[in-house]
């Protein structure tokens, strides 16, 4: 709510001359009778029982509308034992701070055959149920033949949008960094889907990514997308079934905070993340401000494979070195 800002000046000042004309006091009247007026009306509506918009953000979950937060879910899926270690870590961050909605992640079902296994797969499947309640989802892993290997289990991700006992569910890559609570993104305006712009193929490539999916989940949405998945072409992965599916269509998200890519750190021009050439590039203040930051900076491998010495020291970009090395160090230390 806006408050406001400016002062009326001296309009009840009393004026004291003693050839002031009785004539004038109805006036002064009117005046007074205004400010009443001003003054019940100012407090009725600091009374009244609305939600600001800031009421929207996390930290401010605790407001006056009752949120049955059973009804939404964030959601992973995972492929293989490198993305579940990855996922159990994003978990932890989320119970670390304090989310609300409910957890669920999408494992491949040959992953748990007994609670009496030994294995390491095992073990963080009990750990992400058990510490970080997370509710566990068996699943087929939806793979693609003759793909890429990095896309090739993709299309796995899209049977968030079959995640039927939810009303929305907030569907993020596992290879992420979670920085804030992002539980407000659940009390946006009902749309089937919500993206975040790619904003790194901008302007060349105008696309939504697909590293952060708000959705709400039903029969006719997931038939839409198993439909498009089974006429895929072989260079069709998750985000072009989404984005020939919902492109023109979606609510769009901003990037900044919700979306940022490690490789950001390493371009020299940061207009498209900014979204305007007049404001300054502040690597860290940036930092601060994502609450998501996505791995994706080819060369550079994902944070859990071991990185070349003298590949790191060639591309990290020395300006940006002190955020560079928080957010490795941030992936690092939660893996540890």
């Amino acid at each position: 709510m806006s408050s406001c800002t400016g002062r009326s000046k001296d309009l009840l000042t009393e004026q004291t001359s003693p050839f002031l004309p009785g004539t004038l006091a109805p006036r002064r009247y009117r005046w007074t009778g205004a400010l009443v007026f001003a003054i019940v009306a100012l407090y009725l509506l600091l009374s009244h029982d609305f939600i600001p918009a800031e009421s929207l953000r996390a930290s401010d979950s605790d407001t006056s509308i009752a949120v049955d937060w059973s009804q939404f879910a964030y959601t992973q899926y995972v492929t293989n034992s490198e993305y579940l270690c990855n996922s159990v870590m994003f978990f932890e961050s989320l119970d670390r701070l304090s989310s609300q909605a409910d957890r669920v992640m999408m494992y491949p079902s040959k992953m748990f055959n007994s609670e009496n296994d030994t294995s390491r797969d095992i073990e963080l499947l009990v750990k992400a149920r058990d510490e970080y309640n997370v509710k566990l989802v068996p699943i087929t892993v939806q793979h693609k033949d003759n793909a890429d290997a990095t896309w090739a289990d993709s299309f796995t991700k899209l049977l968030a949008f079959n995640q039927t006992q939810y009303s929305r569910v907030l569907s993020i890559d596992s290879d992420s960094l979670i920085l804030q609570n992002m539980d407000e993104l659940f009390l946006l305006p009902p749309a089937p889907v919500a993206m975040p712009r790619a904003y790194w193929m901008l302007p060349d490539t105008d696309m939504l990514s697909s590293q952060v999916i708000l959705i709400q989940p039903s029969a006719t949405e997931f038939s839409r997308i198993q439909a498009r998945i089974d006429s895929a072409s072989k260079n069709d992965y998750d985000m072009e079934i989404v984005n020939d599916v919902y492109g023109h269509s979606a609510l769009v998200l901003p990037h900044r905070p919700y979306d940022m890519i490690t490789g950001e750190y390493r371009e020299d021009n940061h207009t498209k993340y900014l979204g305007s050439d007049a404001e300054p590039w502040d690597p860290v203040a940036a930092y601060n401000e994502a609450k998501l930051i996505h791995f994706s900076d080819w060369p550079i491998p994902k944070p859990w494979i071991p990185t070349p010495e003298d590949l790191r020291l060639e591309i990290q970009p020395p300006s940006q070195a002190e955020a560079f090395f928080e957010i490795n160090e941030s992936a690092n230390t939660l893996r540890s």
